[in-house]
């Protein structure tokens, strides 16, 4: 996506007034020359850094381009954030100034401190806590679920953004491997498997190929896998990217649902649930594919149901609302809890009232579960927010 040009223009704004304040304090502080020299060459390296980055193309270019662009900008937010740490302790230290009193240095130490603590945090995040894989057991009570699938295993994954890793697979090596240590009886994929074309998923499909699940992997597409994030140069080129991941979802063996449903089958004669895919589900500025009643026309019957769509603002716009859908359980993903997390705190949560973790509906009879992915887009990095594998446990809700 284009960044707004006014974002563009605060963001340079912020810069130059970081630069001159730190420019500032080495001319005023510093015994010696050399330290306010040394600022004033580096903040306009990173003035001309920034500019070739703006500079570089964000739809038509090469995954090559769009992986050293994402590093670039990377490199760049963990400089800044830095020096922005550091001026905000400097500046409560120069809070007495106000009252005519001297400046308290020690809170200017901790605020370098602070500083590079909070560089180290984005590469630690970026080069260590992306590769953390964090396994959630949830139990789930459905009423009348069939008598064959108490106990059942369930194993979500999502988001995984291939074209981040390059070719490497080694992080997909490990997830695979870990997703069939847990011995799920179904895995489920909720959109996203790619950032922006499908050639990207293509060094990946052996391995993905090798998930292991007694029912099966059944998937369905998130918003960057419909090529939306690409200038084509024809309708049929994008078409043929479409073809291409489901070809290759085919030769993984995987079940792709694109609004529409599948039936499973317990061991005991007449036992089944319905898995239900819907397409994306957008809200601005993503499009709208999915079709709830497209992929199920009856959504209210009796029938145990397991929905999967990629944003969880589906579940909240159309499944939770309605009382008359029997929707047992909605698996979702798309938020990545913004890559960063701590606890329950996340800064998704100024964008996505349902962003991480399990949500009810208001007669509690409707559950959502929102993975929080395994990949990174945008910002190689994860504070906090490790990659998940999600396994739920099929238990029967006693009916009083």
């Amino acid at each position: 996506m284009r960044l707004p040009v006014i974002m563009i223009l605060l963001c340079l704004l912020l810069q130059v007034a970081t630069d001159a304040y730190l420019f500032f304090i080495a001319w005023q502080r510093s015994r010696k020359l050399r330290a306010a020299k040394f600022q004033l060459w580096e903040s306009a390296f990173f003035l001309v850094y920034i500019v070739v980055f703006l500079c570089l193309p964000r739809r038509g270019e090469s995954d090559m381009m769009i992986s050293i662009s994402m590093w670039m900008l990377f490199v760049y937010l963990t400089v800044y954030a830095g020096k922005i740490t550091f001026i905000i302790f400097d500046l409560l230290a120069s809070l007495p100034l106000l009252w005519h009193k001297k400046r308290v240095r020690s809170v200017s130490v901790i605020g370098v401190v602070m500083g590079v603590c909070a560089f180290l945090l984005m590469w630690w995040g970026a080069l260590v806590n992306r590769f953390r894989i964090d396994v959630n057991e949830v139990s789930v009570r459905i009423e009348n679920l069939p008598a064959g699938f108490t106990g059942y295993r369930i194993a979500q994954i999502s988001d995984l953004h291939l074209g981040t890793f390059g070719s490497d697979t080694t992080f997909v090596h490990k997830l695979v491997e870990t997703v069939n240590g847990l011995h799920p009886d179904m895995v489920v994929f909720t959109g996203d498997i790619v950032n922006r074309r499908s050639e990207e998923l293509r060094p990946f499909v052996s391995v993905l190929g090798r998930l292991e699940a007694k029912d099966g992997v059944f998937s369905i597409l998130g918003n960057h896998d419909y090529g939306d994030y690409v200038d084509w140069d024809s309708p049929e080129e994008k078409e043929l990217n479409m073809e291409q991941l489901m070809d290759m979802q085919l030769e993984m063996n995987w079940e792709l649902l694109t609004n529409s449903s599948a039936v499973v089958y317990g061991d005991q004669a007449g036992d089944s649930i319905v898995i239900i895919g819907t397409e994306n589900w957008g809200d601005a500025p993503f499009p709208t594919y999915g079709n709830l009643r497209t992929a199920y026309s009856t959504p209210a019957d009796s029938a145990v149901k397991i929905l999967l769509t990629h944003n969880p603002v589906h579940w909240q716009s159309e499944v939770a609302p309605v009382d008359s859908l029997k929707i047992d359980l909605t698996l979702s993903g798309h938020t990545h809890a913004m890559q960063i997390a701590v606890g329950r705190l996340s800064p998704a949560s100024m964008r996505y009232e349902t962003w991480g973790g399990m949500y009810d509906s208001p007669d509690g009879k409707r559950p959502l579960y929102v993975n929080i992915g395994a990949g990174a887009v945008g910002i190689p990095m994860r504070i906090g927010a490790t990659p998940e594998i999600t396994v739920f446990t099929l238990i029967p809700q006693k009916i009083r």
